[in-house]
């Protein structure tokens, strides 16, 4: 494999790793140049599986040998990584580049790959079955929950994820982590408009259930045992809310059903990870 022993933090071969903890720089860098960044052998071993393509990769020499499948495989056999570099940094190098102690083997620089529209999304979905179950993240901020979300999507069956405009990057480097990779597994796409995109929802057979605190809600369990859930071929979207406000009152408004997990000690609400997970496993095949 070619490598580039990097020994200036300043190199400006390095611009798609630099200043990895600034939120807000990379939340706008990364989408605007097609890039994201995935950290850990595992999901960069997932992302090259999924078809995704590296632009460079970045590590400490003691991590070559084991991800040297990885690198092989993600540039196409042992001729084609003459135009994906490998930098290969010392420890306190890689800590100047990036702003943390890189401790999960490698990082590497990925091309973003295209965004498909909702409706081929849904139609592509199961091998060309189509969704019969869809997780909407409304508004959902922190980037721990969205790859969360995904985990559970991917564990529990969930078909296809769509995120609404003001929602995370799924492909965020901290949610594309704490999703150990499985960003790449459940099919996923950004909506243009919400709620406005439930009645294209309602148009496609789904029935769209809000996980919310409301007087009219029904419990989880209740909603479960209903034709929405159980009746052969049934299609549902389950919209879960960004934390704290929880669901704009315009999505209850628009959505089928209103559904709330049953809680007692106190608690009124889980956090929205946690209430996924539940929702996904309640709703499962």
């Amino acid at each position: 494999m070619p490598l580039i022993r990097i020994n200036d933090p300043d190199d400006d071969r390095l611009g798609d790793y630099t200043n990895l903890t600034d939120v807000a720089l990379r939340s706008k860098h990364e989408p605007a140049k097609g890039l994201y960044i995935a950290e850990s052998s595992n999901v960069i071993s997932r992302a090259v599986e999924a078809g995704h393509r590296p632009r460079s990769f970045l590590m400490a020499e003691k991590w070559l040998a084991s991800m040297a499948a990885v690198i092989t495989a993600a540039t196409g056999g042992d001729d084609g990584g003459a135009d994906v570099p490998v930098f290969v940094a010392e420890e306190p190098v890689l800590r100047a580049i990036t702003g943390f102690h890189l401790h999960r083997g490698a990082l590497a620089a990925m091309h973003r790959p295209p965004l498909l529209g909702v409706r081929e999304l849904l139609a592509s979905a199961r091998g060309g079955q189509g969704a019969r179950r869809v997780a909407i993240l409304e508004d959902i901020v922190d980037h721990t929950n969205v790859g969360a979300m995904f985990r559970s999507a991917a564990g529990l069956g969930v078909d296809a994820v769509l995120v609404t405009p003001r929602c995370a990057d799924p492909l965020y480097r901290r949610s594309v982590r704490v999703s150990m990779g499985t960003v790449f597994q459940v099919p996923w796409t950004r909506l243009t408009v919400w709620p406005g995109a439930v009645e294209k929802l309602h148009d496609a057979g789904y029935t769209v259930a809000a996980l919310a605190l409301s007087d009219d809600s029904v419990s989880l369990d209740e909603f479960v045992a209903s034709p929405a859930v159980r009746a052969p071929g049934s299609k549902l979207a389950l919209v879960l809310g960004t934390e704290g406000d929880g669901l704009a009152r315009s999505t209850v408004e628009a959505a089928d059903a209103v559904v709330r997990i049953p809680m007692s000690g106190g608690v009124d609400s889980l956090n929205v990870a946690a209430a996924s997970a539940v929702a996904f496993w309640a709703t499962r095949a």
